[in-house]
């Protein structure tokens, strides 16, 4: 694999392994800490990579001469088939596989993931500047990852801004999602090798009961047109006292929007673009189904074997 380098941090020096790779899947989902790298290695008695991952080796892939990961390796296998699998993980597994009691009053996401980089040694660098101030945090022994995502949960319900952690060269960023849609575009009778479209309403809400702190109703908000056709599906939310009423009135208007819309999906298999990846956007044309819009990348699997790199995408669609 000419395009290939696979090297390996092992005791201070590093070794170029890229010879040994058979086949390599980089891949990472919304929602997971981090991103893996999984390599199938050749490992015979003549040809060796020397991995053990008690020794915290690491490992940095790139591909045409651009760094996709770095990461630590944490999985070996090896067996009579004289191949040895491994998988390693970005630095963000240090927000997955860390616990600890996290209490905070009156602070930012931006506040809150430094302090919890800074409380386990996790080197970052770009973090986007967030302004409001979640009233209380409070989240007794659980994982660093699940404090910020509570906190970016808190955040967006606040201001519908969303926020999402990256890992890049070994330092992680905490960027806005709508700054980085891409707008890389997969076509049919182009990049799509394959596509499988799903469009349903097996979770959708034709209204929403929001309750006060008394459990008395406070608003009920519906689509009439909606029930007319399909029947009344509820859902209930609690009324938050710490936002104003105009930002109250905004965050229902936006949670009955999505819970009122169709679940979109759509799994595609293309040729692979390094840059498309989980968290990031795509403009997608597929003439049969007369799709042609943008679409958030949920999932992404991407494969690099001999000479080819291919990807395959779990997509949800974009709010116009």
């Amino acid at each position: 694999m000419a395009d290939i380098s696979l090297i390996l941090y092992k005791n201070s020096k590093a070794y170029d392994i890229s010879e040994l790779a058979e086949n390599i899947k980089w891949k990472g989902r919304k929602g997971s800490a981090a991103r893996t790298l999984s390599v199938s290695l050749v490992d015979t008695e003549k040809v060796k990579s020397g991995i053990d991952v008690t020794n915290g080796d690491h490992i940095v892939f790139s591909f045409k001469g651009e760094e996709l990961f770095r990461g630590i390796v944490m999985s070996q296998q090896q067996s009579e088939s004289f191949k040895m699998p491994i998988t390693a993980y970005d630095n963000g597994i240090y927000l997955a596989n860390n616990k600890d009691t996290f209490v905070y009053e009156n602070k930012t996401v931006h506040d809150i993931f430094i302090d919890i980089c800074k409380r386990f040694g996790i080197k970052y660098s770009e973090v986007t500047a967030t302004s409001y101030k979640i009233p209380e945090l409070i989240k007794s022994k659980t994982t660093a990852w699940d404090a910020i995502l509570d906190a970016v949960s808190q955040d967006f319900k606040a201001t519908g801004t969303k926020y999402y952690v990256c890992s890049s060269k070994g330092v992680l960023s905490l960027l806005k999602r709508r700054e980085n849609i891409l707008q890389w575009v997969l076509e049919t009778g182009g990049n799509i090798i394959s596509y499988n479209y799903k469009k349903s309403i097996e979770d959708i809400k034709t209204r929403l009961k929001i309750l006060s702190d008394e459990d008395t109703v406070y608003a009920v908000k519906k689509n009439e047109s909606l029930e007319m056709k399909i029947g009344i599906f509820q859902d209930i939310e609690k009324k938050d006292d710490d936002i104003s009423q105009a930002k109250l009135a905004e965050q229902i208007g936006e949670t009955f929007k999505k819970i009122s819309t169709p679940e979109i999906s759509l799994d595609v298999e293309a040729f692979g673009i390094p840059d498309v990846i989980s968290g990031t956007g795509v403009y997608v044309k597929i003439d049969p189904l007369n799709i042609n819009r943008s679409f958030w990348v949920d999932e992404d699997t991407h494969t690099f074997k001999e000479n080819s790199h291919i990807m395959k995408l779990k997509l949800n669609s974009v709010d116009e």
